[in-house]
C-alpha cells in the first residue's frame, strides 16, 4: 500500500497545483515512487496520454515532476467547462456527456467506485501518492457528497495539509475560517497549515503565526514565498494573462471566452526577447510580430464572439503582412466554414476567416491521439520550419478536409494551422519561429536561454524542490505521511 498526503486549499488559485509538484519532486530526489492524484479536476487544458485517453494537464505537470508517465488514473474525472452552467464529463479518459452543474452534482456520487479504482490502480505504481483538492473544503453547497477534498480525504485516510495565499490579503482569516466551517473529524484530518506566496521579511509574520495556531490548534508547517517559477498553470486564474508588456518580438494570442489548453504557448516565454499576451480587443493586436489563435472548447461560439467584437477582421486584415497561426480550434475557424450536423457546439453551418481552404465538420467523437513526426514541406513565412521533428498530441472534436493534419500554409504565406498541440515545444522549432520574426522585423536578439522545453521544465521542478526544501518542515511533512485505506 502506498504513503499518502493530501493538499488542500481555502480557495481555488493558492498555490495547491504547484505545491503537489514540489512534493512529488521532493519524494522522487529522495529515492520514493511517487504519483500525483486528483479525483476530479476542472479544468481548461487537457492531454492525450499513450493510451490515447484525455486527463487534466496540471496532474500532466506533476507526473512530470515525480518522473513518470501521466496515466489517467492520477485523474480519473475531468471537467471541461463549455459554458457558465455546463461541462464536458470525462470519466477515466473517455467522454461521459455533457451536463449542467445540477446535473452533475447530482450525478457524481455514482463515481465514487471509478475515484477508488483509479486510486488502487495508481498504488501499483507509488510508494507515495501526493493528493491535490479543488478550491475549498468549506464550500457549504459542495459538501454533499464531495469526491475531491475531505471526502477524497476520508475514502483513502488522508492527513491534511491546507493552503491559504497571503498573496491576495487576508490569509489567517482564510486559514481560521476554513478550519471553522469544517466538521470535527475534518478538522482533525488537518495536520499542518502553510502560509503560500508571501514577499518580504519572515519574521513580520511571527505574531501572526503564533496567533493562527493557538486559535487552529494546527501547526504551521511553512511559509512559502512568492515562486516566479515558470510552468503550467491549470486554469483561467493564470496570471499569464494578465501581461500586457511588449517585449522586442511580441506574440498577441487571442484569448477566447473558452479558450483551451493555451499552455502551448508557454515554450516562447523562456526567451527574454519575446512577449506573450493575451488579447480580448481588436486594438490590442495592433503592431503585433505573430499573432495566434488558440484552441477552444466551443469554437462556432468563440468565432462568433471574435466576429462581433472585430478581432476577426483585425486578423484578416494584419494577415497580409504579419503571420497568423491557429492551433486545434484556432485552426478550423481559419478555414472555409465550421458545420456541426450533430449539434455537438450550437449546430448549423458558420462561415470561416476564409484564410486557408479547409473545411471542417465536427463530429461527436472525439479524436485523440499523441503525434510525432517532421512537419510536412512548407511554403511561406515560416517555410523554414520544414523538416523539423515535433512531439505532441491531437484532441479535437472535428475532421478537417483541405489538411496535411499536422501544418500547412495558404494564401499569402503568412497563415498557418495544425491540429498539434505542442507543436512549438521543440527548441529547434521555438527558435526558428522567434529568428524569423525577428529577421523579419529587422531586430538583433539579445542572447536567450531558450532550450528544450522539456529540459526547461525539468529544471523548473529542481528549482521548485530547492525552494520549498528551503521554507518547508520536510521532517514534519514526513511525519504526517499516512498508510492509504481505501473505505
Amino acid at each position: 500500500m502506498a504513503k499518502v498526503i493530501m493538499v488542500q486549499g481555502t480557495m481555488s488559485g493558492v498555490g495547491k497545483s504547484f505545491l503537489v509538484a514540489g512534493l512529488c519532486r521532493i519524494f522522487r530526489q529522495d529515492g520514493y515512487r511517487v504519483a500525483p492524484f486528483k479525483s476530479q479536476n476542472m479544468a481548461l487544458n487537457s492531454y492525450i496520454t499513450d493510451e490515447g485517453l484525455e486527463m487534466g494537464r496540471a496532474q500532466v505537470m506533476q507526473a512530470e515532476a515525480a518522473g513518470i508517465a501521466p496515466k489517467v488514473c492520477m485523474n480519473p474525472i475531468l471537467l471541461k467547462p463549455t459554458d457558465s452552467i455546463g461541462s464536458q464529463v470525462i470519466v477515466n479518459g473517455e467522454i461521459l456527456g455533457q451536463m449542467s452543474a445540477r446535473e452533475y452534482f447530482s450525478y457524481k456520487k455514482k463515481l465514487i467506485p471509478c475515484i477508488k479504482d483509479a486510486f488502487r490502480e495508481l498504488e501499483k505504481y507509488a510508494d507515495i501518492i501526493v493528493i491535490e483538492g479543488a478550491g475549498s473544503p468549506a464550500e457549504i453547497n459542495l459538501k454533499e457528497n464531495d469526491i475531491v477534498n475531505m471526502g477524497m480525504a476520508k475514502m483513502v485516510d488522508a492527513p491534511v495539509l491546507l493552503v491559504g495565499d497571503i498573496d491576495r490579503g487576508g490569509v489567517f482569516a482564510q486559514l481560521l475560517g476554513t478550519i471553522m466551517l469544517l466538521e470535527e473529524d475534518e478538522k482533525e484530518r488537518i495536520t499542518g497549515l502553510i502560509i503560500n506566496k508571501f514577499r518580504g521579511d519572515k519574521t513580520i509574520l511571527d505574531p501572526g503565526i503564533d496567533m493562527l495556531e493557538d486559535k487552529g490548534k494546527i501547526a504551521v508547517a511553512g511559509v512559502l514565498p512568492y515562486m516566479n517559477v515558470r510552468l503550467e498553470d491549470e486554469d483561467s486564474l493564470s496570471e499569464r494573462f494578465d501581461n500586457k508588456k511588449r517585449g522586442l518580438i511580441d506574440i498577441a494570442v487571442v484569448r477566447f471566452p473558452r479558450i483551451s489548453n493555451f499552455t502551448d504557448f508557454n515554450v516562447f516565454e523562456q526567451d527574454p526577447n519575446v512577449s506573450v499576451r493575451y488579447v480580448s480587443s481588436a486594438s490590442e493586436l495592433e503592431n503585433a510580430d505573430m499573432i495566434i489563435l488558440p484552441g477552444s472548447k466551443n469554437t462556432i461560439g468563440d468565432l462568433k464572439w471574435m466576429r462581433q467584437n472585430g478581432i476577426e477582421a483585425m486578423v484578416k486584415k494584419m494577415s497580409e503582412k504579419v503571420p497568423v497561426f491557429g492551433i486545434c480550434g484556432g485552426f478550423q475557424m481559419l478555414g472555409t466554414s465550421i458545420s456541426d450536423p450533430e449539434n455537438i457546439e450550437e449546430g448549423g453551418e458558420i462561415k470561416g476567416l476564409g484564410l486557408l481552404n479547409i473545411q471542417t465538420v465536427l463530429k461527436s467523437e472525439k479524436t485523440r491521439t499523441q503525434k510525432t513526426g517532421k512537419i510536412d514541406p512548407i511554403g511561406g513565412f515560416f517555410k523554414v520550419l520544414s523538416g523539423l521533428y515535433f512531439e505532441g498530441y491531437e484532441i479535437h472534436v472535428g475532421e478537417t478536409d483541405g489538411s496535411s493534419d499536422v501544418i500547412i500554409a495558404e494564401g499569402t504565406g503568412y497563415v498557418y494551422g495544425t491540429y498539434v498541440h505542442g507543436i512549438f515545444d521543440k527548441k529547434e522549432i521555438a527558435e526558428a519561429v522567434i529568428k524569423t520574426l525577428a529577421k523579419k522585423k529587422g531586430v538583433e536578439l539579445s542572447d536567450g536561454d531558450l532550450m528544450d522545453y522539456a529540459s526547461f521544465k525539468e529544471k523548473e521542478y529542481d528549482r521548485m524542490a530547492e525552494i520549498l526544501r528551503e521554507h518547508l518542515d520536510m521532517e514534519k511533512i514526513y511525519g504526517m505521511l499516512r498508510e492509504a485505506k481505501i473505505n
